[in-house]
């Protein structure tokens, strides 16, 4: 671990020219970063501080397993600068996390979530997931409930996915376990849009509901097309103009860093790639398409688009220079966004 984080050291040393000098937030995700001691999150909140404009009001974010959480360390990482966390707690139905071959139970990730508020960090988002096996609409229903009774003012809730090389994806190959139902994820998500709202949630993200105002800094930054520099292995950039990716094997990565070189690969991105990610991005958000960077992009694309918005004009709202698809379409937006994808 100690090989690892001095050679993100360094490698935020060599590419701090990379991104506008002015940040505004830190996260720390990709894995499992609770692992890491306070000190070390100081250490790397610290350089950050001395080579780059920090943002008074930054939002500096860690990712976190409910299991890491104990007071001891959630005092060490409020000291050492993070302000909010990012809770995964999957679910508070002990036969879902099990299924999911989560190491908590649901009680500890309640703990987790109140532990952290009574520790001083207001600003907590926790994960949720639907469409598990198992988990009918009225547990789902509890669970959104449950979120909402907590002091959790951001909340992420996606459908299962099968990942391979995991041991779900070989107990359902083996038939151990059930495959997730399409129809039943969607049955649900339909009910986390009717829900949550009533909570004051806002729905502002197809995946991604706050309440208070606490939009994800961080993501909406993806969301929007801004810069970003993502440190260690395998982790990924974005300029604006292209798309860096590290190498993700550990110790090519420590040999590169110590050779004063960073392994990579880069992807350059064109104009019809920047108008897929504009497309696939804004349609997923209440803030929607934004017309004016479509338009940038070039006269064969915003033709294409205008062309194809009028295809499915019932389905999106208008608002200035945005189009924004309306809630009740978001479960078809990927299906909707390929419709306006142009054949390279």
């Amino acid at each position: 671990m100690n090989e690892v984080t001095d050679a993100m050291h360094r490698e935020i040393a060599l590419r701090k020219t990379e991104i506008p000098k002015k940040i505004n937030s830190i996260y720390f995700g990709g894995g499992t970063p609770s692992v890491l001691k306070p000190e070390k999150i100081r250490d790397f909140i610290t350089q950050i501080q001395s080579l780059f404009e920090l943002n008074p009001r930054a939002e500096i974010t860690l990712e976190a397993n409910p299991d890491d959480l104990n007071d001891d360390y959630l005092k060490g990482i409020k000291e050492a600068g993070i302000n909010r966390l990012s809770i995964g707690i999957q679910s508070f139905n002990d036969s879902a996390l099990r299924f999911m071959n989560r190491s908590h139970d649901a009680k500890s990730g309640i703990e987790a979530v109140e532990r952290a508020f009574k520790n001083g960090i207001e600003q907590i988002s926790i994960d949720l997931i639907y469409g598990v096996p198992g988990t009918d609409n009225l547990s789902w229903e509890h669970q959104i409930k449950m979120a909402a009774s907590l002091p959790v003012n951001h909340l992420s809730s996606y459908a299962l996915t099968v990942e391979s090389q995991t041991p779900l994806a070989k107990n359902i190959k083996l038939g151990k376990s059930p495959s997730p139902d399409e129809i039943q994820a969607a049955e649900q998500f339909a009910i986390l849009q009717q829900v949550a709202p009533k909570f004051g949630f806002e729905h502002y993200e197809i995946s991604n509901l706050c309440r208070n105002g606490a939009r994800a800094m961080h993501n909406s930054a993806y969301w929007s097309g801004q810069a970003y520099l993502g440190i260690g292995p395998s982790a990924h950039s974005f300029t604006g103009m292209e798309r860096r990716m590290n190498v993700a094997n550990n110790m090519q990565y420590l040999k590169g860093l110590l050779n004063h070189d960073c392994p990579h690969e880069i992807e350059l991105i064109d104009s019809t790639t920047r108008y897929h990610e504009l497309v696939l991005t804004g349609i997923r958000t209440s803030n929607g398409i934004d017309l004016k960077s479509i338009e940038q992009t070039g006269l064969q694309h915003a033709s294409h688009f205008y062309k194809i918005l009028e295809k499915h004009k019932p389905k999106f709202n208008l608002k200035e220079d945005k189009v924004s698809l309306k809630p009740e379409f978001w479960i078809y937006a990927e299906k909707i966004a390929l419709d306006f994808f142009i054949e390279k």
